[in-house]
């Protein structure tokens, strides 16, 4: 059997280096490239078709679900895992309209990972567990609430805090507010990371 030439991706480099350990335990498998990006492996696939590509779903600039589309339409022969933190049974229903060939936790472990790349190569799915994705469609891990995703929205969209309060017969302090906690419990602090963060969690298109 030749060998499955593998491109990973995720804008993590620790979780790079642990794919890459564990995938190196198989010699068939072949590591040719890395990416933090989708648009990354856009450029390494135009250079070179991978067999294989394990990806995170978020990702800034181009997330895993949009690269996930590119790859189906302009390289259907090549497989796609997409590894995932969020236990959403939404994003395997989004992964697989995409074209996805897998999807698995990140908490699972590398043999899980294994049995992932034997099935897809032999031309079978690996979404045996869903039973692990809730049917939620909020955000668990960044407990956010409802107002918060709507303030969100607002916000991308080009609201200052003043037309915010005022759509939402709230005070232009607590609209702070609740930028603040935002930008807390999801680890930015800037504009641009909040559209990142938006669109790669499905809060905006």
């Amino acid at each position: 059997m030749s060998d499955i030439t593998i491109y990973i991706a995720d804008d993590h480099a620790i979780v790079v280096e642990g794919l890459t350990e564990i995938l190196r335990s198989k010699p068939d498998l072949k590591i040719i490239g890395t990416a933090g990006n989708g648009e990354d492996v856009m450029r390494l696939m135009d250079n070179k078709r991978a067999d294989l590509v394990i990806m995170d779903i978020n990702m800034p600039v181009m997330n895993g679900i949009q690269c996930t589309e590119w790859i189906k339409k302009n390289y259907p022969q090549t497989k796609v895992i997409i590894l995932t933190m969020f236990p959403e049974k939404s994003y395997v229903d989004q992964l697989i309209a995409a074209g996805a060939d897998g999807c698995l936790l990140k908490s699972r472990g590398s043999k899980d990972l294994l049995d992932a790349i034997e099935r897809v190569m032999n031309s079978m799915s690996y979404f045996d567990r869903l039973r692990d994705f809730s049917q939620q469609n909020n955000h668990p891990v960044y407990n956010l609430s409802e107002r918060e995703v709507e303030i969100i929205r607002l916000i991308v969209n080009g609201a200052t805090s003043a037309e915010i309060a005022d759509k939402l017969f709230i005070s232009e302090h607590t609209v702070k507010t609740h930028r603040k906690n935002i930008f807390k419990k999801a680890g930015i602090n800037s504009i641009s990371q909040l559209t990142s963060f938006a669109i790669n969690h499905q809060i905006i298109q």
